[in-house]
């Protein structure tokens, strides 16, 4: 590295009109929450160029940003290098306050680090011969930088929420003492002092967390109809959007940060569930830092090659970012104990091993519940047809597993699972067993109580089933469900957004075809090519069936997701099993008013 390379450096962080380096890294970000790397507020960015992948760089960078946040005065960052087959991710824990400034030292010290190496030739990191490099320089610059970040009236009023236990939300705009009900928020650009704050009316409210790679939107909705039925107003955040008590308040996908900072600021809510999507978990970390429950539904292989998701293992380590969220108050982490990969990665993973565990599976009797229910844990699973909770020591019967309608008689196997997961998560937020009870009952009767999620129709003497099976798991989860109400014929809607790589294309054709469906259309998503050209996912998914067995007289293509569903349906007989797994939400709303039209709801089986 020469002193014209530093002076580079300390001329962009001095003087905005000078020279900058071309960039060595992308997405470049604030972790906000817990996240996959640290139990706090971090940064992290997406190396690239040559040294992307050198651990030599990554030492170097290490060391710049421990150096520069001991001149600062911050806690250890505890910097770390993440590799995984899309590159490398590089991460260090920083206090909420400075987490702006925090990522300028990130990207300053991953691209000093590439220019020095590339300047001096090192094979291995030698921070002797780096000295020359000294953080010090741009020190100044930093810790100025910090100190405008931080604002002391915000301080003081989290401190004062601390000492006050209430939690805090905040983003960018908003700053929220208490949750829900027992909430105030503010401005942060007009934060009141501590002792105007009406502390008195303050609190919190239950809080549950729900992700998993499926059955996140069915757990969420299942857990609101609880708290609905004890009385209470829940406040849910899904992939489908904001609900308060039975009202939708804001359409879309919401199952990020932004949307479980809605809820917990919403003024009418008692209870909130928050479905948590990998996407948010990754991208921002976690919203909250509190909760009395979170639920882990399962792990499988979906969205790999996305922020450093390469694996099953690298999904269930996702998920269970949302134990973090436990330790503060005690809470209660409920897993799927039939979930071989999700119950490794737990065991190994130190935040979920901390965690009060709950476990749930389909049979009673499956081993780890065994052995959970004699070391004293809590369990709901399902014994000689009845669903049965174990919980605080307590054996409670709630009911006739085929009798509740998400299960459609039995046919639909994999809806206990998420029955029993939201049993357990409703009794770790406090709700009545009457009130659990009742709603187990009646949830699901309706078509349209969980929209998008295995609704049950007849149409022209067919019976159709609307869901929004994503990935290979959930289809043939949906397609067992169509078997088991034994079709005179098959008939099956596939299409894959463009974000997924060919072999995953692939994966859910095969799996399509294993069911031997009479008559499959394959879908163009025009507005989800994410990258890809017209006609390349329809003709991956139409290779892969041909592959696979079907006969190309039982597959046609259509160029949008409506039209072909209403080719599906127009071309109906009785005794039919149409399976609609639908992308988009007006799409879904709309088939659902032709199928409404002249029609009523399939009856509970």
């Amino acid at each position: 590295m020469t002193n014209a390379a530093c002076v580079s450096w300390a001329t962009r962080v001095t003087d905005e009109t000078g020279p900058e380096p071309i960039h060595a890294f992308e997405l470049s970000r604030r972790l906000t929450g817990p996240n996959r790397y640290f139990a706090g507020t971090a940064v992290v960015l997406t190396a690239l160029g040559p040294q992307a992948d050198s651990a030599t760089a990554h030492e170097a960078w290490a060391w710049r940003v421990k150096a520069l946040c001991a001149r600062l005065g911050w806690a250890d960052p505890a910097p770390f290098a993440h590799r995984h087959g899309q590159g490398t991710v590089l991460a260090f824990a920083a206090a909420t306050e400075v987490l702006l400034t925090a990522t300028e030292i990130n990207e300053w010290a991953w691209e000093r680090a590439t220019a020095a190496l590339g300047a001096l030739g090192v094979q291995g990191f030698d921070a002797a011969q780096l000295e020359v490099d000294d953080p010090q320089a741009v020190a100044g610059h930093f810790a100025e930088q910090a100190a405008a970040e931080r604002s002391p009236p915000l301080m003081r009023l989290k401190a004062a929420a601390a000492a006050h236990g209430l939690p805090v939300i905040e983003d960018d705009g908003t700053l929220t003492l208490g949750a829900g009900r027992g909430s105030a928020s503010y401005p942060r650009a007009a934060l009141p002092l501590p002792m105007d704050v009406p502390w008195a009316s303050l609190h919190d409210v239950p809080t549950v967390l729900v992700t998993g790679s499926n059955g996140k939107t069915t757990t969420s909705r299942l857990l609101a109809a609880m708290t609905r039925a004890a009385g209470l107003t829940p406040g849910l955040c899904s992939t489908e959007g904001i609900v308060i008590g039975e009202r939708l308040v804001d359409r879309g996908d919401y199952a990020g940060p932004a949307g479980a900072r809605a809820v917990l600021r919403h003024r009418e809510v008692d209870v909130a569930v928050l479905e948590t999507a990998r996407g948010g978990i990754l991208r921002r970390g976690l919203a909250v830092t509190r909760a009395d429950a979170a639920v882990v539904t399962n792990a499988s292989a979906d969205h790999l090659g996305e922020y450093g998701i390469a694996s099953v293992e690298d999904i269930a380590e996702a998920k269970l970012v949302v134990a973090h969220a436990l330790a503060s108050s005690r809470g209660t982490l409920v897993l799927n104990a039939g979930d071989a990969v999700l119950m490794a990665v737990a065991a190994r993973t130190p935040h979920a091993v901390a965690a009060r565990r709950a476990l749930f599976a389909r049979d009673h009797a499956h081993p780890a519940l065994v052995m959970h229910r004699a070391a004293g844990g809590a369990t709901c699973a399902a014994q000689d047809g009845r669903l049965c909770c174990v919980w605080a020591g307590e054996s409670i019967d709630l009911g006739e597993v085929n009798t509740m309608p998400l299960t459609l008689g039995g046919a639909a196997v994999y809806n206990l699972e998420n029955i029993a997961a939201a049993v357990l998560a409703a009794a770790a937020a406090g709700l009545p067993w009457a009130a659990i009870r009742a709603a187990l009952v009646a949830f699901g009767a309706a078509s349209l109580d969980n929209a998008g999620r295995l609704e049950r129709w007849q149409h022209r003497g067919a019976t159709v089933l609307v869901d929004y099976a994503h990935n290979p798991d959930g289809l043939a989860q949906l397609l067992a469900v169509a078997q088991a109400l034994k079709p005179q014929r098959l008939c099956l809607l596939l299409g894959q957004a463009g974000n997924r790589d060919d072999a995953a294309i692939a994966e859910l054709a095969q799996t399509a075809a294993a069911a031997k469906p009479d008559h499959t259309v394959v879908k163009e998503l025009p507005r989800m090519l994410r990258g890809r050209s017209l006609g390349d996912v329809p003709a991956l998914l139409t290779r892969a069936l041909l592959a696979a067995g079907v006969p190309a007289e039982r597959i046609e293509q259509h160029p949008d997701e409506e039209g072909a569903a209403r080719a599906l349906l127009a071309a109906a007989r009785p005794g039919d099993v149409i399976v609609l797994p639908i992308h988009t939400s007006a799409v879904r709303t709309a088939l659902a008013a032709l199928l409404a039209e002249g029609a009523q709801a399939a009856p509970p089986a």
